[in-house]
């Protein structure tokens, strides 16, 4: 019978018996793990010598002996020799110090295991009886393939002291888009703050006592302000719970991450930021559009259509190299267009409007500048909409999409 222990051997002293193949894989688990490693063999391999002179290890060119086990918390043994290795097995079993014997694992007082990690979580596979690397290892990497998705219990269960903060992008919607990160950041989750584009659908995975925060806004109506949410990330930490703010696309791209980023810092809550696909890139390529694509376009300028154009804005569109990606700008349209005009952009500039990119609702709109307003309107366009400018909004450029519902091409 196995019992399966989970030992730090941060700072202690573990002795690698023999430099061949099979230490130098265990060499590394030892150093990741921060052990003091001492190495015990005539030869080594140019993988084991290369981390002997790396992290300026201890090497004693010799076979060992039983009082090199002497001091040690944990010996790994793997010379190639049964006998070799049977022999400091035995001094350690002597000495009542724990041996892997890489050689026959059954014999050994410990065994390595198989191991996968998310996040402070760290799952081990090792046999009960005999040893079968290949089999443990297989049901190592099914378990590890569970915990990317968020599919096993990760929660904590026990109050910390201290709560954190992670922003988790989204992406465009799909919950197959999101990051392994960000997935496995939800399955820890106590609360999550989500606005209403992204993959919303991936709450309805969570624990049922997972507290979700509505804070989505919409064209006009902001019912829960910026410096609310930002109280709240930070009030939810310090009741030491782990909190995820759930955006669409990247929290870095005019989601306002920096400003939520900013209020933990400020209040000493511990924050990390996971990226997702942002929309000025994904939403396009949903309808086949390249943002940058070679011989037409060099350069993409992005723009936040809520706010007034920019000198910089009018020169984009109006720079036959330059893709323009609009973001939240189906209301301030006929001002963008306006000013790409004034800018020197020709009326038969192609524009194409994306509608709930990547989803089964997706449509695209095809125009040109001198009739983006017009065919808006007539086809009824609303948000969430990713409006493109350029010439690889042409619809003779299409490229194969991954997903198109609805093109009125114009």
């Amino acid at each position: 019978m196995t019992t399966m222990l989970g030992v730090s051997l941060a700072g202690r002293d573990v002795l690698m018996v023999g430099g061949g193949p099979v230490a130098a894989r265990r060499l590394h688990r030892f150093l990741e793990d921060g052990a003091r490693v001492r190495v015990v063999a005539p030869e080594l391999c140019d993988d084991v010598r290369a981390l002997v002179e790396e992290h300026d290890l201890e090497w004693t060119p010799r076979t060992a002996v039983a009082a090199d086990v002497d001091g040690a918390w944990l010996v790994h043994t793997a010379t190639g020799d049964l006998q070799a290795d049977a022999a400091i097995a035995a001094a350690c079993e002597q000495r009542r110090v724990l041996c892997v014997n890489a050689s026959d694992g059954a014999h050994g007082s410990a065994r390595l295991a198989a191991e996968t990690r998310a996040g402070d979580v760290v799952v081990g596979v090792v046999s009960d009886a005999g040893v079968d690397p290949r089999r443990a290892g297989r049901l190592r990497d099914a378990i590890a393939g569970l915990l990317r998705e968020g599919r096993l219990p990760l929660r904590r269960r026990r109050a910390t002291v201290s709560g954190r903060v992670d922003l988790v992008g989204g992406g465009p919607g799909p919950t197959d888009l999101m990051t392994i990160r960000g997935r496995r950041l939800l399955a820890e989750a106590d609360v999550v703050v989500a606005d209403r584009l992204g993959p919303t659908d991936v709450l309805a995975d969570l624990d049922p006592d997972v507290e979700i925060i509505d804070v989505g806004k919409r064209p006009g109506h902001h019912p829960v302000p910026q410096d609310d949410i930002n109280r709240l990330l930070v009030e939810h930490a310090r009741a030491g719970k782990r909190v995820v703010r759930l955006k669409g696309g990247d929290p870095f791209v005019y989601g306002r991450g920096g400003e939520e980023v900013a209020a933990c810092l400020e209040a000493g809550i511990p924050v990390d930021v996971v990226p997702g696909l942002t929309s000025v890139v994904s939403v396009p390529q949903a309808a086949g559009i390249p943002v940058t694509h070679r011989g037409v376009a060099a350069s993409v300028h992005i723009v936040n259509g809520q706010a007034e154009p920019t000198a910089a804005a009018a020169a984009a569109m109006s720079d036959p190299t330059v893709t323009t990606v609009v973001l939240m700008g189906v209301a301030g349209l006929p001002r963008i267009v306006e000013a790409a005009r004034a800018g020197g952009a020709p009326d038969d500039r192609p524009v194409a409007i994306v509608e709930n990119g990547h989803t089964p609702r997706q449509r695209t709109t095809r125009t040109t500048l001198g009739r983006a307003v017009t065919d808006a309107q007539a086809a009824g366009v609303q948000n969430p909409a990713v409006i493109v400018i350029g010439d690889v909004a042409a619809a003779d450029l299409l490229l194969p999409q991954p997903q198109l519902i609805g093109d009125t091409s114009r």
